[in-house]
């Protein structure tokens, strides 16, 4: 294989910007290929963005001789099925996050994957954004000492009826198809990058209510971490706060100092050490993933090691369902 050429299952929001122009950028990469179930959604998608061929069936998709790849971006409830149907056909997988609906749904997209010996990548696309690099970095070279505890605070005020009205909002709060509410939809990304600084946890303890009862999943979630380095990992999601209490914050610190950054607003990195304060501000990426799929594509073409692999996607579906109680 000298280069990738890409199908993407479900061609929706997230993909306008933020992933799929990526595909056509990145190089030995090419988008071949669209898929939507709503026809005519699937072309105007193909023809705006320049794609040869658009489908609204994902075995036809998957099936096309031509495409070597597959990028599942549909809603959690079908990862697990187009997965295995990429893999059967012996195609590598770049799955959005969260992985799957549950742990037990991502195991059984990890061990599939490795039974037939096929790539599979999840997409936790910040591990490769300068941003998050920086940070991962700073904390490999000790310049806040030895990490003591890292704390995740992270409020949004509640969805309205009208916002919940909007297709966009509401799969995400519908169990069955997003696995839960919003703490599903955002806080993979979160847990995420604390694998990523910190390894695979060796205990996990949470919980989570419905306080508002403004939609079925629960809109309010603490959870606790410890890992194999004694460091502590503790965060509070609460999407039913006042707008005025909106807040997007993670500390960790650490014997000399700490460091301050929001996981979804400003990239801005506040490094704290000796009393004195740097500010290091990012330049926002235009696509977003676009650093991971460079890297997605030197994996599948055997240039590099897998960026996000799926034990770690799985790990953080683990997490989530022991901090909800799943």
């Amino acid at each position: 294989m000298k280069k990738i050429n890409w199908g993407i299952i479900g061609c929706g929001d997230v993909t306008e910007l933020k992933s799929g122009p990526s595909f056509g950028k990145v190089k030995n990469s090419s988008l071949v290929a669209v898929m939507r179930r709503d026809a005519e959604k699937a072309k105007d998608y193909a023809q705006r963005h320049h794609v040869p061929k658009w489908y609204n069936d994902a075995a036809a998709l998957i099936n096309d001789p031509e495409i070597n790849a597959v990028y599942i971006a549909t809603p959690p409830s079908s990862h697990e099925e187009y997965a295995l149907a990429a893999i059967d056909a012996g195609k590598p997988v770049y799955v959005e996050k969260p992985m799957a609906l549950n742990f037990t749904s991502a195991i059984k997209m990890k061990n599939a994957a490795a039974e037939k010996n096929i790539k599979l990548v999840i997409a936790h696309y910040r591990r490769e954004q300068p941003y998050f690099k920086k940070i991962k970095q700073l904390l490999d070279e000790k310049s806040i000492g030895e990490v003591r505890f890292a704390r995740l605070d992270f409020y949004r005020k509640l969805l309205s009826v009208e916002d919940l009205a909007l297709p966009k909002n509401s799969w995400r709060v519908d169990t069955s198809v997003a696995g839960g509410g919003l703490f599903h939809d955002l806080a993979p990304h979160q847990l995420d990058l604390m694998l990523y600084f910190f390894g695979v946890p060796e205990r996990v303890s949470g919980f989570s209510a419905n306080q508002s009862r403004q939609y079925n999943a629960d809109d309010i979630v603490s959870g606790n971490l410890i890992f194999k380095s004694d460091v502590l990992f503790s965060g509070l999601w609460c999407f039913n706060a006042d707008s005025q209490n909106e807040r997007d914050c993670c500390e960790i610190c650490g014997s000399e100092g700490k460091l301050s950054f929001s996981v979804f607003g400003q990239q801005k990195l506040s490094v704290t050490k000796n009393r004195e304060n740097e500010i290091i501000f990012f330049k926002p990426l235009k696509h977003v993933q676009q650093p991971m799929i460079e890297k997605v594509v030197e994996y599948f073409l055997d240039e590099a090691p897998n960026p996000c692999n799926a034990g770690d996607g799985a790990e953080v579906m683990r997490i989530m369902d022991k901090f909800t109680g799943i």
